[in-house]
């Protein structure tokens, strides 16, 4: 039996393992926002990579945005030497989870076993992914300890907000420079046989509309903000929406409809602040003075950044024109550049040479409609070597009974290990 059977066994055997750390980690309500219990979940991972020799490193992510004393931003990296020199592969998952919502039928960080499934927060998306690679690593080192290199595993913080306070952070520091690490895979939810090899970009921005406070019973008295964004949505409308219906991407973007540019308006708040729930009394009359909305615009490879933002100007220059006293501030709140790593990577080829043995097609490469954390790899890091690739069905993150298949968690970890044997065991 060859090294490559005898990890497919090893994985299987440990699939009692891999359930029960993964609901170990979904039982641990890692919300973001505010960014609960991130020490948590980071000294669960601690205390079984020691146990499996690897060395760790706890990282507060201090001055990041959302740090706080109540809410610290942690991080953890582990890292396995191999037996001799040679190139490092990193396996990143983020370990926050987005809030629960409505319409749960199970307990959303109970880890409930039913039908083959593990359901819960984080199931998907991506706590499952996260067992895998540790079960993966785990198994490698067991059948093949004379290996060559380095396995790292990483928990990181707020990739649900941006990933400022987790693989930013570390990026920063030098923890995915390319003469320390070489091949990363993010175990991402992109269904078990695709290989993600990057993501659209975005730019989120606020805008502000402006008038003047005044009595509600004489609002002829004074400019209603919210009536000056309603000009802007109605022309957001009639404008800007068709106009991104328009544009189309090259990029294996799933799923179909993310092929076109996307807007979305994320919040809007005008007027009085909402008080309370336990305030019960009215709220006072008045015209509001302000109006903010949110908007979130996805783009794609084929778009320039600064005709995205153009566009956005274009159409409050319009209202502009056509709406007495309309004022108006625009806040830039994130930038994301689109991203694709090329399939000629050392590890795409890889990882689809292990989807193709473990499952017996050829891989699909797509492209996810929103940006995950190979951004900051990219871009901070610069290490281009870097793809997605985990168990789960993309379309069931953030949902309500959001679940894992375990088979599909078994064979990603297979498909994990076998690119670790590809990329780090014994050649010849």
């Amino acid at each position: 039996m060859d090294l490559a059977e005898k990890l497919m066994l090893e994985i299987e055997a440990r699939r009692a393992d891999l359930v029960e750390l993964t609901q170990a980690l979904i039982r641990i309500p890692t919300l973001n926002p505010p960014g609960e219990h991130y020490r948590d979940i980071c000294d669960l991972i601690d205390r079984r990579l020691v146990r499996h020799g690897f060395h760790t490193d706890l990282i507060r992510a201090f001055g990041a945005p959302g740090d706080s004393d109540k809410y610290p931003r942690w991080n953890i990296v582990a890292r396995k030497e191999g037996a001799h020199p040679g190139e490092c592969v990193h396996f990143n998952s983020h370990i926050d989870v987005v809030e629960v919502g409505r319409g749960w039928t199970t307990d959303p960080f109970g880890g409930e076993v039913k039908d083959g499934k593990i359901y819960g927060r984080g199931a998907c998306d991506m706590k499952g992914g996260l067992a895998a690679s540790i079960i993966a690593a785990e198994a490698f080192i067991a059948i093949c300890p004379d290996f060559a290199g380095a396995v790292e595993i990483s928990g990181t913080a707020d990739e649900e907000s941006g990933g400022f306070g987790g693989v930013a952070y570390l990026a920063e520091k030098g923890w995915f420079n390319p003469e320390r690490v070489q091949h990363v895979i993010i175990p991402e939810p992109l269904n078990k046989d695709r290989i993600c090899l990057g993501h659209r970009g975005v730019w989120w921005a606020e805008i502000e509309t402006h008038g003047e406070i005044a009595h509600g019973s004489m609002p002829f008295l004074g400019d209603c903000a919210v009536r000056h964004m309603g000009a802007v949505m109605h022309e957001m409308e009639t404008s800007l929406f068709p106009l991104l219906a328009t544009k189309r991407t090259d990029m294996p973007v799933v799923p179909e409809g993310a092929k076109q540019s996307t807007l979305n308006i994320n919040s809007i708040h005008g007027g009085e602040a909402e008080q309370d729930p336990d305030y019960t009394g009215l709220p006072s009359p008045c015209v509001p003075d302000s109006c903010r909305m949110v908007i979130d615009r996805r783009f794609l490879i084929e778009e320039d950044i600064d005709e995205v933002q153009q566009e956005v100007f274009n159409v409050l220059e319009t209202v502009k024109e056509a709406r007495a006293d309309f004022r108006y501030d625009v806040r830039e709140l994130q930038r994301v550049l689109p991203t694709m790593t090329e399939k000629s990577a050392p590890v795409v080829q890889s990882v689809a040479r292990a989807v193709a043995e473990v499952m017996g097609k050829e891989a699909q490469y797509v492209v996810s409609p929103g940006t995950y954390d190979q951004k900051h790899i990219d871009r901070i890091g610069r290490l281009k070597n870097c793809i997605a690739y985990g168990p789960g069905i993309l379309d069931l993150a953030h949902k309500p009974d959001e679940y894992v298949g375990i088979d599909d968690m078994i064979e990603s970890a297979q498909v994990m290990a076998r690119s670790l044997l590809d990329l780090l065991g014994p050649k010849g």
